[in-house]
């Protein structure tokens, strides 16, 4: 019964934090950046004053789907953040150009998360299945629900990794945003309570995880106990 409380809990934070993580950009999305630079620019400004000059900037389809790719070297942007001229396009496009930065630095913590991606991948694929079928046969196979756990323990690993890599895109972000007078005094802390936000949604999310991963180990333990 506890377990339920937490995963429902869990639901609810979810939910409240996607709520006003879209209530947050919808509000400052209205908000003018003081320059009228659009998100793509903000992006190439960015580059360009850490030095880079071989990652692309490039719009692509959906609401908050902004990322980088270090596979193929693209700040992805959103339509709606790549034409923008916001305080809320701005914050994304310094925080995906951070993600960039932080490759064309070799940091360290991206580094981790890149070599985790393949076997995560493979584990994503496959991890439902195997804990279903090992829940099912946990008396007379344990060591399929093992395998389950062991699988899924790669993807909250994944997740704990993420935090670091986007608190630090964020710090890079916040920076140059107000040294390079992107942002205001009026307006930069609009700017970082946008990005709180988002970076809440990858707390919420690793949290949740690593209690799931709990759940099925005490599934295991119990069942050996038996």
């Amino acid at each position: 019964m506890n377990i339920w409380i937490i995963f429902i809990v869990f639901m609810i934070l979810s939910w409240i934090v996607s709520m006003t993580l879209k209530t947050k950009f919808k509000k400052y999305s209205q908000i003018p950046l003081d320059n009228g630079m659009s998100g793509r620019e903000v992006a190439e400004k960015m580059l360009r004053d850490n030095g880079i000059y071989d990652v692309k900037v490039q719009s692509v389809p959906g609401q908050l789907t902004d990322h980088y790719n270090p596979e193929n070297k693209t700040i992805n942007l959103s339509q709606s953040v790549y034409s923008s001229r916001s305080i809320a396009s701005a914050a994304v496009a310094a925080h995906e150009t951070g993600h960039a930065i932080q490759h064309a630095t070799a940091y360290a913590w991206l580094g981790f998360r890149s070599k985790l991606v393949p076997p995560v991948s493979f584990a994503s694929k496959y991890v439902q299945w195997v804990l279903l079928l090992g829940i099912l046969m946990v008396n007379t196979f344990p060591a399929l629900l093992l395998a389950g756990i062991i699988l899924f323990g790669l993807t909250t690993l994944f997740s704990f990794v993420t935090l670091p890599v986007e608190v630090n895109a964020t710090q890079r972000a916040l920076a140059w945003l107000s040294n390079a007078g992107i942002t205001s005094y009026e307006n930069h802390d609009k700017a970082q309570d946008a990005l709180k936000w988002a970076a809440y949604t990858y707390v919420v999310a690793a949290l949740g995880s690593l209690a799931t991963l709990i759940y099925y180990i005490m599934i295991f333990t119990g069942a050996r106990d038996d």
